[in-house]
């Protein structure tokens, strides 16, 4: 007598699109979350148009030959709460954009819209440095600062759809201004703004501290970049090391509150200034576990660097497709 075996259906590929502000990038994904082709294109910022042409293009390049099920696209921006409109885009001309109805009657494909921190996140928990914990918040580190939040391996999107907002957490009342409008932002003081700032602020006041920082700027502390700043750390520089030690020492009590209301099993910090590795991993551990509340009391989450690097928006975003 013979055995019948039930094999699982492959699943069809899903199409991952990461939007920038200088860069529109697509990827075609499996669903053990590989990217399998890839493309690009400078991203038409201010024609709201042309960015909708543009996706539609990617979509149709990667598609060619494929038995594509979905698209996500991961935006910069608030996403409303049925992932089909962009409510607001800092870095591009979309206000009540009805992006999900645009691209699926371009494309002839469902369409997914997420943040692209969101997205990030959902990639890392997915098939990067989260994969085994069923909680983690994903903090990107980059220019300014974006998060996602996953729960009971959930992504926590909140009832209007734009929580997660962490770099917009008030950490210092009446503090710097930022670039939202409002004053004391986790994001003025542990993103690579905050990291340049703290350099340059060195370099002016105490040029002798500085001189590694200036000598590899040439001279000038406004043209201190964040490669400086990393190349200096990397050399010992005590003027460097004291910025990445500033903004790990922000980003450890900004994660400390958030375990106080979370309490994920798992923090991951991603993004540009991440990719420093140790730099800002070791002061965020230690100040995050220095002012986490009844430290010695409870279970202290893991802090880990991400591992999908730029290609976490894509993959994140081709799976929440899948998942729809």
């Amino acid at each position: 007598m013979s055995t019948l075996t039930h094999r699982p259906l492959p699943t069809r590929p899903t199409i991952g699109v990461d939007v920038g502000g200088t860069k529109i990038a697509a990827g075609l994904v499996d669903g053990e979350g590989t990217i399998l082709a890839t493309v690009r294109r400078p991203t038409p910022a201010r024609d709201t148009a042309e960015v909708v042409d543009t996706i539609a293009e990617l979509v149709a390049e990667l598609s060619e030959g494929q038995d594509v099920e979905a698209v996500g696209i991961g935006a910069a921006g608030f996403i409303d709460s049925a992932r089909s409109t962009v409510l607001f885009a800092p870095n591009l001309a979309w206000r009540d954009e009805p992006l999900k109805l645009k691209v699926e009657q371009r494309c002839g494909l469902p369409v997914v819209v997420e943040n692209d921190a969101n997205a990030a996140a959902w990639g890392e928990f997915r098939f990067g440095a989260a994969q085994e914990a069923s909680s983690a918040v994903v903090i990107t580190v980059g220019t300014g600062i974006g998060g996602g939040v996953i729960l009971d391996n959930q992504l926590v999107r909140g009832d209007h759809g734009i929580a997660a907002e962490i770099g917009h957490i008030k950490v210092d009342r009446g503090g710097r201004r930022c670039g939202c409008g409002q004053r004391g932002c986790l994001e003025s003081y542990c993103s690579g703004r905050a990291l340049l700032r703290e350099a340059r602020e060195i370099a002016r006041t105490s040029p002798h501290d500085a001189a590694r920082l200036l000598e590899l700027a040439g001279g000038s502390a406004e043209k201190i970049t964040g490669l400086h700043v990393t190349r200096a750390a990397e050399e010992g520089d005590p003027a460097a090391l004291e910025c990445f030690g500033q903004v790990g020492w922000w980003l450890g009590n900004g994660m400390a509150d958030l375990a106080a209301v979370l309490d994920p099993a798992m923090f991951v910090l991603a993004g540009g200034v991440s990719e420093a590795g140790d730099l800002l991993l070791a002061p965020a551990q230690a100040a995050f576990k220095a002012t986490l509340s009844a430290a010695d009391f409870r279970p202290v989450a893991d802090v880990r660097l991400a591992t999908l690097g730029n290609d976490a928006g894509i993959i994140g975003a081709a799976d929440l497709a899948r998942t729809r």
